[in-house]
């Protein structure tokens, strides 16, 4: 068969294994563990046009005024998403939870943090605002108090007649068309220039721990899905993802429904308003998500998610190499409009990354062959 090779998984292996060509991402010591995503702040030109989308992915109204929009989910979160009136749409940052006794004079004292103001957090918290090395603002909270969690319909996945398994008889599947119900917020994902930098950073400010690394020909780490350190308590197989690119940017974000019957009727009633559709629905590899991605009305990608690996503390990171194939199991092709388009000013850029000594030709041309490597030949 003309293919068969593409439809092998790519390799994979423990970090106490690695093949001697592969290098070990370093870990450096954690100032303080994050104990949760909280939520995200964007800024946008059109609040109604961007609330419209939201509302429609799934979230709630709590507040909007003509500055600032406020939105929950379905949990005991008091917000998900802020967006504040701006005339240049932007990601601005996540804001995580932190345990009460983080240490936040000496954040202020060695990492540049700023205080926050109670009031300026939704729901009133305490925490400071960090810069990570890509200029995004980290906003690290405690006492964030909990709202009252609203009621979401139960998982149809119990009920699945399944070969061997007939768990469903004299009964049906009829699940509402509509909004697909987010229940909290599962991972942001950003693209760096310096990936390094960028890892080192997120690990020690947010004690985090590398599920699966990924890396170029050489054996250098290039992306990363980092989950959180909850000890013996099962975490998400990531909640951000650092990823190597040509430019530093937000890539994505996801956000957790109720199964895979919420992701497809959710699926139609953004399609039906009018939503652009970007990748889905699949299932990814790393972290196993089926998945379903949408673009916001400026162009940002959001992620519905269902069924994602959860991992403790102690399991063991993984390594394998980067490729496309490694972005899905099984589903469409990952659209070209996921990777940036080799335009004059991609070209004006990666000469910028050359002069400044960000990026190597040997990387760059590492990248470029990974990225233009077809995952499914036959799609």
């Amino acid at each position: 068969m003309a293919h068969a090779s593409a439809l092998r998984a790519p390799s994979e292996h423990p970090e106490s294994a690695l093949p001697a060509h592969v290098q070990k991402l370093v870990r450096p010591a954690a100032l303080q563990k994050a104990t949760k995503l909280a939520f995200l702040r964007f800024e946008k030109a059109d609040l109604d046009a961007a609330q419209r989308f939201w509302t429609d992915f799934g979230l709630i109204t709590v507040s909007r005024t003509p500055e600032q929009l406020v939105m929950r989910g379905a949990g005991a979160e008091p917000a998900l998403l802020m967006a504040r009136q701006s005339p240049r749409p932007r990601f601005v940052g996540a804001a995580f939870v932190v345990p009460a006794d983080t240490d936040f004079e000496r954040l202020q004292r060695d990492s540049g943090a700023r205080p926050l103001s109670p009031e300026a957090v939704p729901g009133g918290a305490r925490g400071v605002s960090l810069i990570d090395p890509d200029g995004h603002e980290v906003w690290l909270i405690t006492d964030w108090p909990e709202v009252a969690p609203l009621p979401l319909r139960q998982p149809t996945h119990a009920n699945i007649n399944a070969l061997g398994q007939t768990m469903r008889i004299n009964a049906t599947v009829r699940t509402p068309i509509e909004a697909a119900a987010v229940a909290r917020l599962g991972h942001v994902v950003l693209q760096t220039t310096d990936f390094h930098a960028m890892a080192d950073w997120y690990m020690r400010h947010l004690g985090l721990l590398p599920s699966d690394v990924q890396y170029l020909e050489d054996g250098t780490p290039f992306l990363t899905f980092f989950r959180l350190n909850l000890g013996a308590t099962p975490a998400d197989h990531h909640t951000v993802v650092i990823a190597g690119g040509l430019e530093a940017c937000y890539e994505h974000s996801a956000w957790e429904v109720g199964d895979l019957d919420a992701l497809g009727q959710g699926q139609q009633v953004l399609r039906v308003n009018g939503h652009q559709h970007l990748w889905g629905i699949g299932r990814h590899l790393l972290g196993s998500q089926l998945f379903d991605y949408w673009r916001d009305p400026d162009g940002l990608a959001f992620e519905h998610y269902t069924d994602g690996d959860l991992f403790t503390a102690d399991r063991e990171p993984h390594y394998s190499p980067f490729s496309t194939s490694a972005l899905w199991a099984w589903g469409h092709d990952v659209p070209a409009s996921m990777f940036p388009p080799k335009t004059p000013a991609l070209l004006w850029r990666v000469l910028k990354l050359l002069r400044t000594g960000r990026i190597t030709v040997k990387r760059l041309r590492m990248m470029a062959r990974m990225v233009d490597t077809p995952a499914r030949p036959w799609l």
